[in-house]
């Protein structure tokens, strides 16, 4: 399944993508929670609930609908550092001996079609295209073997970046979580689609020039591992996201830097996944307010 939140009519909800429509679960099967945490939390069922309810479903078309970031908010937003060969390559470090784990807070992440801020502090600005998962059970201490019966399914990322304010401290929190840098979708494709997550190219464009082409087969720490690594450490928990790291091709790597400028359109595809799609807008003036 290729789950979504979307919204049409002025109301968001989840429902899941059948073709080029929307099958909308508030009206197919109106037991289920009708936001995407809470329908992973509700576990297997909920979901061969949702399953069944495609064929009979009322339907929307895509076309008609706007698709939101299919977990407006995770519980946790975790992403993973130089987890490419090539990249760390590029970056002219060391292969890291551990998962290098970040957190991107959740008031970064935005839709697969919104805007990116080019911040008003930094024009400093690039892209990092990535494979994403998110976890569908509460767990702890899971072992590698075990690792696949806890994700729900993949999305797609793209951990935007801040690269100044990224490498002026130690850590690297605050430079990967400005408002609007964390793209995530269009969908949830479910785990039981995707019989290989280790084995799904991955592209990248800047307008219409490829920057990242590469193959998540080439990540150091895949995402079984990644899961043992942090289940050691935490809880994880339904809705959770966990972005795996970008490969080579990132704009502050090349010779002169490419950055991301207004007016820039950045779409990241996945293979068996889809693809997201975001133009580049200064920030706007509103952003400044008390609530």
């Amino acid at each position: 399944m290729k789950l979504v939140t979307f919204t049409h009519d002025g109301r968001s909800r989840v429902g899941i993508v059948a073709g080029d429509a929307v099958v909308d679960l508030a009206a197919a099967a109106p037991e289920l929670p009708t936001e995407m945490v809470a329908l992973l939390e509700a576990g297997p069922d909920a979901l061969q609930t949702a399953s069944a309810a495609v064929d009979a479903g009322p339907r929307l078309a895509l076309a008609d609908v706007q698709l939101e970031a299919p977990i407006a908010r995770p519980p946790k937003f975790l992403a993973v550092g130089l987890n490419y060969a090539d990249h760390v390559a590029e970056s002219g470090i060391d292969t890291p001996a551990h998962p290098t784990i970040f957190n991107k807070q959740s008031t970064c992440v935005t839709g697969p079609t919104d805007p990116i801020h080019l911040p008003r502090v930094s024009h400093v600005l690039d892209y990092e295209g990535e494979l994403g998962f998110v976890i569908g059970r509460r767990c702890r201490h899971v072992s590698r073997d075990d690792a696949a019966d806890v994700i729900a399914g993949y999305t797609i990322v793209n951990d935007v970046t801040v690269r100044d304010w990224q490498l002026r401290i130690p850590t690297w929190t605050v430079g990967k979580s400005f408002d609007t840098h964390g793209p995530i979708g269009p969908w949830i494709v479910t785990a039981d689609e995707i019989p290989d997550p280790h084995q799904l190219r991955l592209r990248t464009w800047v307008n219409d020039e490829l920057r990242q082409d590469s193959n998540t087969k080439e990540l150091i720490f895949d995402c079984y591992t990644l899961v043992e690594h942090l289940s050691t450490a935490f809880t994880l928990e339904p809705g959770d996201v966990i972005a795996t790291g970008t490969p080579s091709g990132v704009g502050i790597a090349m010779k002169p830097p490419k950055l991301l400028v207004a007016g820039d359109v950045v779409r990241i595809e996945v293979e068996g996944i889809g693809q997201i799609e975001n133009p580049v807008i200064d920030e706007p003036a509103e952003t400044a307010r008390v609530e």
